[in-house]
């Protein structure tokens, strides 16, 4: 049975109860995933994070600047870093967004003294740019036949050099780094953090890209939907999403986790979700949503408490 009514031809639980989300697993990676991604950030890494920062405004207790940077393929991404007005920064966050991209950054995340830099991932929203598609999905089959210069890894490429940014602008918070980022952005995030161990603390919300095989047997409105019709349109799942799974790189994680993960959800398939939580392989916490990309009864109230329980988590030990 659902869990709310819905105008979905399919149950966005997919039958499946909170026991059994905790029983998904990851699928086996490739022989050579870890030297995949290792490789991939060290070449990363040597670019330097060339950044450009200005027309500072004051809002919400917040100086808030337009920055953009220069990524990988000669992309720039642009967003905006938000700095504590009047307060000194001893810890700074990347915030990845969903799919539907980002008009603004979020306010609401206040932590103290804590600088948050909001992104746009290449192709999407302040980084858009001829070569990429915007529409989600055709986004997320860019160059998937080539795992090199597949569209998701450059934008795991984008998360890695916002983070060079910060540790060049924030060098006294360089041991307080950390990433939230929810959907699309949770997926890249899962994707990024195993390798870079600048980033010390992990939020992912409703995150994607966990158990490829698993996502693209559900019916969903997502993104896995565009996949999906890709895969059966060439005959097969690319080669290149064993790469891009979510769930098999964050059994290299060791940073702790918050996730808040949803039992309904038609856009992000519950199961592939947990299956990231689940072979997360550091110190994690659960935070449990009755849905994710779908207004329900509880949903302010439980906002609220996810938030409380994220400014303990980004709070000085």
């Amino acid at each position: 049975m659902s869990l709310f009514e819905h105008p979905y031809n399919y149950d966005p639980g997919y039958g499946y109860t909170l026991e059994r989300l905790l029983g998904v697993d990851a699928p086996t990676e490739p022989a050579d995933f870890e030297d995949f991604w290792s490789t991939r950030y060290r070449q990363v890494l040597q670019q330097s994070p060339r950044f450009q920062i200005g027309n500072p405004t004051l809002v919400d207790g917040y100086r808030v600047n337009d920055i953009s940077y220069q990524s990988t393929d000669g992309i720039m991404i642009a967003g905006w870093l938000l700095e504590p007005h009047g307060q000194t920064v001893t810890q700074a966050i990347v915030v990845g967004h969903g799919y539907g991209g980002r008009e603004g950054p979020d306010f609401h995340l206040s932590f103290p003294n804590t600088a948050l830099l909001f992104p746009c991932f290449r192709g999407i929203s302040r980084s858009r740019c001829t070569s990429i598609p915007e529409r989600p999905d055709w986004h997320v089959v860019q160059n998937i036949l080539d795992k090199d210069r597949y569209v998701i890894g450059g934008c795991v490429d984008d998360l890695w050099l916002a983070v060079s940014v910060l540790w060049t602008i924030y060098p006294q918070a360089r041991e307080r780094i950390g990433y939230m980022g929810i959907s699309f952005g949770g997926g890249i995030g899962a994707l990024a953090v195993p390798w870079d161990g600048r980033i010390r603390r992990v939020h992912l919300n409703v995150p994607t890209f966990g158990n490829q095989p698993l996502r693209l047997s559900l019916p969903s409105c997502g993104s896995a939907d565009a996949l999906r019709a890709y895969s059966q349109h060439l005959g097969h799942i690319p080669d290149t999403l064993t790469y891009y799974d979510a769930a098999t790189a964050v059994r290299h994680a060791n940073q702790p986790l918050h996730a808040a993960l949803a039992l309904f959800d038609p856009v992000v398939a519950p199961p592939g979700q947990f299956a990231i939580y689940n072979a997360w392989h550091g110190e994690k916490r659960l935070f449990t949503l009755d849905a994710g990309h779908f207004e329900y009864p509880a949903q302010r109230l439980q906002e609220q408490q996810l938030l409380a329980e994220l400014k303990l988590f980004f709070s000085p030990n």
